[in-house]
């Protein structure tokens, strides 16, 4: 009997046209790294008295379909993940393409995901995916991976893949050391690390159904936060966290075949740290900003890919 492995598992992403249906076609492999999606419906313990000291059957409670999918920064198929996030971008160019993805939208489109491990066989169609957050870091080395947190309407497994033959993207990973911060449009040094968090705050329409699911997952109020590490050097941050004006960051990561992507936060603000001295080593000094809309742009953020995929 065959069982299941990580290294065989597989994944297929396409976009819907309608919420909670699958398409027939237009499926691409996605990388991966690991994945918690997934459905589950918990058992509700009979509260009925007067059938002895043994409980009655449980009851079935709704179904709830979530989870998280970890991935590779890269040039190509992260575009899919940034318009889950955003929405469409606006792309321009003949080869290679720039594709700008801006926050704000009032809606965003939904996903079906596959989740395949053939030598069970089980492949699971998760339709009705909505990104309610994306995560990632940027740091010195390591792996450079992004956190997308979804929220699905419900699962449909099978025995045989409901995406066809997925088309394949070329992979064109990002690095750490591909990695740059600017502030206001010079380079912010003396930087440890940087955590970066996205997040629709989606609101689930959680009616009454036969079924257990859920009717949709709306995005509310967008939120922009993370944090950056330094080594305490000047006063530069410390300065503009007391007087309370923003600043626009930028991390960029570019390949040396030509591909980046660029994600500006038009208008951050930083709190006021505290200035540990913990030892004989260096001083450091941890920022934990916020973004917020930027009367000028007119948003709170804009994501910039260029690569050689023409349409998302």
């Amino acid at each position: 009997m065959a069982r299941a492995q990580g290294a065989r598992a597989q994944m297929a992403l396409a976009f819907e046209t309608t919420y909670g249906t699958p398409p027939a076609g237009g499926f691409t492999k996605m990388p991966f790294a690991s994945t918690t999606l997934g459905a589950e419906q918990p058992l509700l313990n009979s509260e009925l008295l007067g059938y002895g000291r043994d409980p009655l059957a449980p009851i079935k409670d709704a179904v709830t379909a979530d989870g998280d999918v970890v991935v590779p920064l890269d040039a190509e198929a992260f575009g899919f993940w940034l318009k889950a996030a955003f929405g469409a971008p606006s792309t321009t160019g003949t080869g290679p393409w720039t594709h700008e993805f801006q926050s704000g939208a009032w809606t965003l489109p939904s996903l079906s995901i596959e989740t395949g491990m053939p030598e069970v066989p089980r492949f699971a169609m998760y339709s009705g995916c909505v990104l309610d957050q994306i995560t990632w870091q940027m740091q010195r080395s390591g792996l450079l991976t992004a956190t997308a947190r979804l929220v699905a309407q419900g699962e449909t497994v099978g025995t045989t893949t409901s995406a066809g033959t997925p088309a394949a993207l070329e992979l064109k990973r990002f690095g750490h050391f591909n990695g740059s911060i600017t502030r206001n449009g010079s380079a912010l040094g003396n930087v440890v690390s940087a955590d970066i968090a996205y997040a629709n705050n989606l609101d689930r329409i959680e009616t009454i159904r036969s079924d257990g699911r859920i009717d949709g997952a709306d995005p509310s109020i967008a939120a922009l936060t993370g944090s950056i590490e330094v080594r305490f050097a000047d006063s530069t941050l410390v300065t503009q966290a007391i007087n309370g004006d923003p600043c626009e960051l930028e991390f960029a990561y570019v390949l040396p075949s030509g591909e980046s992507f660029t994600f500006t936060v038009h208008a951050v603000y930083l709190p006021r740290p505290r200035i540990e001295i913990s030892g004989p080593r260096g001083v450091q000094a941890t920022f934990d900003w916020q973004a917020a809309r930027d009367s000028v742009v007119g948003r709170m953020c804009t994501a910039t890919l260029i690569n050689d995929i023409e349409v998302y």
